[in-house]
């Protein structure tokens, strides 16, 4: 049978025989994918049986079950975790192959402009046209940086802001948001943990902002150099005002590389990298599957950081990877953290010391990194005893990080540069028509992504009624999470509040025992964070349903 080609990594085919997988193995085909449901017709090969198959050839496999006309986000995100964690090129099959067409189509929606999706597949052989509108994403063009005024001024096009915008338009179509974002990219950071562990290729972890901006917001591509709380208005660097009702500020959090000296001088050679970096994310698989023994060092700066499991992660992967390989009995692994425990809530801490004694890691706390000799391969640490230099052939680096300058020397901003909101309602603690969320805000929560999701409706409905001239009653309870991955396919999902409470919000169908959660298929396939950017940005709010005090 004739396979037919999409990408150089994935070619589709109807229902596969024996013969054909025979065929596939010699035409150099590294896995299979499966996309039908077993018994969806008499004679046909059962999952079970065609793994089988394909592991008697050496090829990999897969089972993304999907039913004609029902697939959804979550069969998409299944695709795109098989194909990632599969050897290429890979063949991909069903009943006719238009729904492994389909799968692969929808997964390149606001990464391809539509037409060009349509043409490949057409060269196929198969129509998608009816999916255009699935196809077609909404792209909102910016306007340029003129004195505007809108109902809502949001500072920040990343997916707090964004999560913001369109929770708000949920609710009420009329508004008038704008979003002020300079940036043309919109980066799904927390990915870049698995495109440095190999599972994710960089480029499914961006979009362009264009494509991501919420229908019926203006984008305002410009920068912002001050705030003005008492007159309501934003300037920005080119001295335009863009004046508002209400604002919502998630900027982000900024990665202070300067800090660490030697360090931007060295980033991305000489064995020195970091997952926190679109560009050197990739770098950080190229070093761990290229790794013969020695030295990896990994480090964790003082917090607050983003996504405090991520240098963790990192560590893990690698460790996995180089177990898997026989390179690990070779290998001295370091932890520099600059902290004091391992992690912050208590309950996750002896699961994660389990790895920790499965891969022989020496743990370091309250151990700073403070300089980089990349040429010499010396990394140089702050500890309680003075400053400590030791050799590498790996460095993983967790940068410092701050607030950004112009909302640090802001009125905006408290002591520590961040936006002053009351940790509940997340209002400005001074400014009652101001709200802020995400890594900028000075909740004393996780910065996750996890956090911003719920924190999105929260803010969305408090606004609103400030606006109405009513008292805000959504209740933030501090909750984020850290999708903990441990070894390759397997994470400890922590999930928790303020103080560490626990506050498990996933049901018990997809939950495999309780303290600390085990999760079943849906994220052992890591695509269940695929699943929440694309949920976020288009505003959708199961699992983050705002709480609310008694008050009126």
């Amino acid at each position: 049978m004739p396979f037919k080609f999409l990408t150089p990594s994935l070619s589709v085919s109807p229902q596969l025989t024996q013969a054909d997988v025979a065929d596939a193995a010699q035409q150099e085909f590294r896995a299979i994918i499966d996309n039908r449901p077993d018994g969806e017709e008499p004679g046909q090969l059962s999952a079970a049986e065609m793994e089988t198959l394909a592991q008697s050839h050496g090829m990999g496999f897969a089972h993304v079950p999907t039913i004609p006309g029902k697939i959804g986000d979550v069969e998409v995100a299944q695709m795109v975790s098989a194909l990632a964690r599969l050897e290429g090129p890979v063949l991909a099959y069903c009943r006719t192959g238009t729904r492994s067409t389909t799968l692969w189509a929808l997964s390149q929606a606001g990464v391809q402009p539509a037409d060009t999706i349509i043409a490949t597949a057409s060269r196929a052989g198969y129509d998608l046209e009816v999916l255009r509108p699935r196809l077609a994403m909404h792209t909102t063009r910016p306007e340029g940086t003129n004195p505007a005024r809108a109902d809502i001024v949001i500072v920040g096009g990343g997916s707090a802001g964004l999560a913001t915008a369109a929770s708000l338009l949920e609710r009420d179509r009329h508004l008038d948001i704008v979003v002020i974002e300079p940036r043309e990219e919109h980066d799904y950071q927390p990915g870049w943990t698995m495109v440095g562990g190999g599972v994710f290729n960089r480029e499914q972890t961006r979009r362009t902002e264009a494509s991501v901006m919420p229908a019926g917001v203006r984008w305002v591509k410009g920068a912002v150099a001050d705030f003005e709380p008492e007159q309501n208005r934003v300037i920005l660097v080119d001295g335009s005002i863009v004046a508002y009702r209400a604002l919502v500020v998630a900027p982000g959090i900024v990665l202070d590389w300067e800090a660490i000296d030697g360090l931007t001088e060295t980033l991305g050679r000489n064995g020195v990298t970091s997952n926190y970096s679109y560009t050197t994310a990739p770098y950080t698989w190229d070093l761990v599957r290229n790794f013969k023994g020695g030295t990896a060092l990994f480090t964790q700066p003082p917090m607050p950081i983003k996504c405090a499991g991520a240098p963790q992660k990192a560590m893990y992967l690698s460790c996995d990877h180089w177990l898997r390989n026989g390179v690990l009995k070779d290998t001295k692994v370091a932890f520099h953290n600059a902290g004091a425990v391992l992690f912050g809530v208590k309950e996750y801490v002896p699961p994660l010391m389990e790895y920790v004694a499965r891969y022989a890691i020496d743990l370091q706390f309250e151990s700073t990194l403070v300089a980089v000799d990349g040429a010499n391969r010396r990394a140089t640490f702050r500890e309680r005893t003075g400053e400590v230099t030791k050799s590498f052939d790996m460095l993983h680096v967790t940068p410092p990080q701050k607030a950004p300058a112009f909302l640090a020397q802001s009125p905006l901003a408290n002591a520590a540069g961040y936006t002053d909101v009351d940790q509940t309602s997340l209002q400005h603690v001074r400014y009652g028509n101001v709200f802020g969320l995400g890594d900028a805000g000075s909740t004393p929560n996780a910065k996750t992504m996890a956090a911003a999701r719920k924190q999105a409706p929260i803010v969305a409905e408090n606004l609103l009624a400030v606006i109405r001239g009513k008292s805000p009653t959504a209740i933030y309870d501090g909750y984020g999470s850290c999708p903990l991955t441990v070894e390759r396919g397997k994470i400890l999902l922590a999930e928790f509040g303020y103080g560490g409470k626990l506050l498990p919000s996933f049901p018990s169908w997809i939950i495999d025992g309780t303290k600390p959660q085990r999760l079943s298929w849906l994220l052992k396939s890591e695509a269940l964070p695929w699943i929440y950017w694309n949920g976020m940005l288009k505003g959708r709010e199961w699992m983050a349903r705002p709480q609310h005090s008694d008050a009126t």
